[in-house]
């Protein structure tokens, strides 16, 4: 599958919202003191995508947590490339906020074969990717809301960059307003 665009896949707040504080409606299952809540359409999302895509998750969350999240929500028979936890983040401060954070560095990614210019990464926070805005599609963050549609219109966007030759120079940051004019 080297020849198809890897799409990488975060899961907090972009496939589920984990919380220790349960929402006012059921949770879809629990990993540790976490009640998780699943991004409504998650499964046919991710079957959508590996029909397009080779898969893999990072996530900045720790792998005790990541392992068991990807098995609950990833359907029979679809097995991420890999997936990375916070071991394979960098920690950097952030100065503004006093604070230390998770970044993904896709050079990792790199180094493992893939080439920047077929790689795709869907995360909720920008920041996370600020040396590689050029592979990230931003969605809404996901809190839990059982109404929420964000997969629904991404898996229409995405397989559109599948075939590019290079994702890197294509403008994702409005990729909800290009779904109006398909869609209309």
């Amino acid at each position: 599958m080297a020849d198809r665009t890897l799409l990488i896949l975060d899961l907090d707040e972009t496939l589920v919202h984990a919380t220790d504080a349960p929402l006012d409606h059921a949770h879809d299952f629990e990993v540790g003191p976490y009640v998780v809540y699943r991004r409504p359409g998650v499964e046919r999302f991710i079957r959508e995508m590996d029909a397009h895509f080779e898969l893999a998750v990072w996530t900045s969350s720790t792998r005790l947590y990541a392992e068991p999240v990807v098995a609950e929500i990833f359907p029979a028979g679809i097995v991420p490339s890999f997936v990375w936890s916070r071991e394979r983040c960098t920690r950097r401060f952030d100065p503004d906020t006093h604070d230390f954070e998770w970044t993904k560095n896709l050079d990792k990614v790199k180094r493992r074969g893939y080439p920047l210019e077929r790689v795709l990464i869907v995360d909720d926070t920008p920041k996370k990717l600020e040396r590689h805005y050029g592979n990230l599609v931003r969605v809404k963050p996901f809190e839990g809301d059982p109404a929420d549609t964000e997969l629904h219109g991404l898996a229409e966007y995405l397989p559109t960059l599948s075939d590019a030759a290079n994702v890197r120079r294509i403008e994702k940051r409005y990729w909800r307003r290009a779904q109006v004019t398909v869609g209309a």
